[in-house]
């Protein structure tokens, strides 16, 4: 049933592009719609600050653990089988949160759904590398990205208007529908065959990163633990500070996360990272000031958009940067590496966050934020003088 998807000369826009596109968004949306509400989930089943960032952290440890292996199953069992397991595990675990009472069950089911989450994501990276043109990979995965960015225009916001209306069991559900809405559209694409690779070993051996993508993994690392922190926390922050209209905040953070797939992407491709990431970290870094300052709903959405034009440049850039070095039969491995690294920097930002608000409210959970850009953004510089040296030098 598997075929060679066709990538016609420079055309992003295939049938089959299109559809990984649309699996995207609606297992996307159905995260995105818990993303604001699991904290407050915890909350409602007694769970303080601290064990609200544990919950949070631990779905980003199990994806982590698991992305290795989804990395090279992509090139041993193949796209469809990787994806598709990936899609059924998470559609059941955030199913079954309808049905649970207590913070252990809800503990345990994040760290299944976690596993499908690395699944899937790895997979579904690596599906848009294949069917992209090769030449205009940085266009085409900031529009991939776009998918999942559209269901972030919705998903938070509309996770927290349900909740309002509806019971957590309800939007459960309805978060797991979304998930087999994208099994379907999975079913459609016509996915890359697992072929024989001269580059491949037949000794038995897992290595976890492919070393080629750690650069931009690493400084992508830095970048996500200010996500691990809005994510989690920003809420409960809002509601701390009196500042109303915390759903506005999501749509309008990915409004200008799209603005920026429109034209990151093609920059990246014409003239390199150097013109992508420095100017979206500086972004971010004003942008986790003004939340540390939060004194209404205007910085609010400011700080949104400035967040939605910094994260929405720099994740599509450093992730074709990822892809680009790799090896044809490591691409599986180069976004497995890429999204372990992107867990690990919201799982270790939600879990040290959280220690953070309980001690020192949750404006120090900003301002350590800023920070850990800032290092990303140092660690940048280096590596990009270094790189100029070495070329030189030759």
């Amino acid at each position: 049933m598997q075929t060679q998807p066709e990538v016609k000369a420079d055309r992003i826009w295939t049938r089959d592009f299109v559809f990984i596109c649309l699996a995207n968004f609606f297992v996307f949306l159905g995260f995105q719609m818990t993303l604001p509400t699991i904290p407050l989930f915890v909350k409602e089943l007694g769970g303080g600050d601290q064990l609200v960032g544990v919950v949070v952290g631990i779905f980003t440890f199990s994806a982590l653990l698991l992305r290795p292996y989804a990395g090279h199953a992509l090139e041993s069992k193949g796209r469809q089988f990787v994806y598709m397991i990936g899609l059924v595990v998470f559609v059941i675990s955030i199913g079954s949160y309808a049905f649970i009472g207590s913070i252990a069950m809800l503990f345990l089911l994040r760290l299944v759904q976690g596993a499908g989450w690395g699944f899937s994501t790895t997979a579904g990276g690596t599906i848009a590398t294949d069917v992209i043109p090769p030449n205009r990979r940085g266009e085409g995965m900031g529009y991939f990205g776009l998918s999942g960015n559209i269901a972030l225009a919705f998903g938070p916001s509309l996770g927290l208007t349900l909740v309002g209306i509806i019971s957590f069991s309800q939007l459960f559900l309805i978060c797991a529908a979304f998930g087999l809405i994208a099994l379907f559209f999975s079913s459609r694409i016509h996915y890359k065959k697992v072929e024989d690779s001269e580059h491949k070993t037949t000794t038995v051996k897992f290595d976890i990163f492919e070393k080629t993508a750690i650069q931009p993994s690493l400084l992508l690392f830095f970048i996500t633990t200010t996500f691990g922190g809005i994510a989690t926390f920003l809420p409960l922050h809002a509601i701390s500070q009196n500042v109303p209209g915390i759903q506005w905040y999501f749509l309008v953070y990915a409004i200008f996360l799209m603005i920026s797939r429109t034209f990151a992407g093609k920059i990246y491709d014409k003239r390199g990272h150097l013109y992508v990431f420095p100017p979206g970290a500086v972004m971010i870094i004003a942008a986790m000031f003004l939340l540390a300052w939060l004194p209404s709903l205007t910085v609010m959405l400011i700080a949104a958009g400035l967040y939605g034009l910094g994260f929405g440049s720099v994740q599509p850039a450093l992730q074709a940067w990822a892809v680009d070095k790799a090896a044809a039969n490591r691409k599986g491995m180069a976004n497995a590496t890429f999204f372990s690294f992107f867990d690990l920097g919201i799982g270790l930002g939600a879990i040290t966050f959280g220690l953070l608000a309980a001690s020192l409210g949750y404006g120090s959970i900003y301002v350590t934020s800023a920070g850990f850009v800032s290092l990303s953004l140092c660690l940048y510089v280096y590596l990009y003088f270094r790189g100029r040296r070495r070329a030189n030098a030759g």
